[in-house]
């Protein structure tokens, strides 16, 4: 079973991950489909047209934000193995700030670039070869069949295989209370292990929900927490 099959409820209809980034004003919220929508689209577009499969390393440069759980939901379920250091990684996805960095890197299997646009927008004058997330995603299919299963013993976050990242993100779930009635707010940013697991595996895997926000406004968190009426808060801001 893939790390994306073990933590994602595909079915669910009720708000799974809500977006704001105080800088821009954006917020955007995703149901459990639309989240698996997503993960679906990327995980048809890195496998057909950045060749990943099973065992292929793939470093992800991008903030907490709700295009990067899908990211990393993808290429799960491709059952790449998700690594922060993009040296030495088959493909890098990043966003238009770390692009010299993941091309510096030279990955076999190329780079994606994601604008992160709110509307969808992509990236204008990428270097020929690299993949427009946000112009190529839209094409592909809201499902997705994997080739072949993933094994428990696959690596799937640096080197920590399926089974102990699931293990470890429901033991912080229970660690940090979470239930499936919690809404959490969240500022974690998700480029350590630690933060990933806490800032979105653990939510997952407690069936919970995520209020994530980006270049928080302290004033406004105040004002969000009452108005989306979560139950919990990871950060600080």
């Amino acid at each position: 079973m893939s790390l994306t099959d073990a933590l994602l409820d595909r079915s669910s209809a009720r708000p799974l991950i809500t977006f704001y980034d105080d800088a821009t004003g954006e917020r955007i919220e995703l149901s459990g489909v639309t989240t698996a929508n997503w993960a679906a689209k990327t995980a048809n577009l890195l496998r057909d047209e950045c060749d990943v499969e099973p065992g292929t390393t793939v470093a992800v440069l991008l903030p907490a934000h709700w295009q990067t759980a899908a990211v990393l939901l993808g290429a799960w379920w491709c059952g790449a193995q998700v690594v922060g250091d993009p040296v030495g990684a088959d493909l890098v996805l990043c966003d238009r700030e770390r692009l010299d960095l993941a091309l510096s890197a030279a990955p076999p299997l190329g780079v994606v670039a994601l604008s992160l646009h709110a509307f969808g927008q992509g990236i204008d004058g990428l270097p020929a070869g690299v993949v427009d997330y946000a112009t190529e995603v839209r094409l592909h299919g809201d499902d997705f069949v994997p080739w072949e299963p993933v094994p428990d013993s696959a690596p799937a976050l640096d080197s920590a295989p399926v089974s102990d990242v699931v293990a470890a993100a429901r033991d912080r779930a229970a660690a940090l209370g979470f239930t499936a009635s919690d809404r959490v707010l969240s500022t974690l940013d998700w480029s350590s292990p630690g933060g990933l697991t806490d800032g979105l595996l653990a939510v997952l895997a407690a069936g919970a929900s995520l209020v994530q926000c980006r270049h928080p406004d302290p004033a406004a968190l105040e004002r969000r927490a009452g108005a989306e009426r979560t139950t919990a808060r990871l950060g600080s801001g």
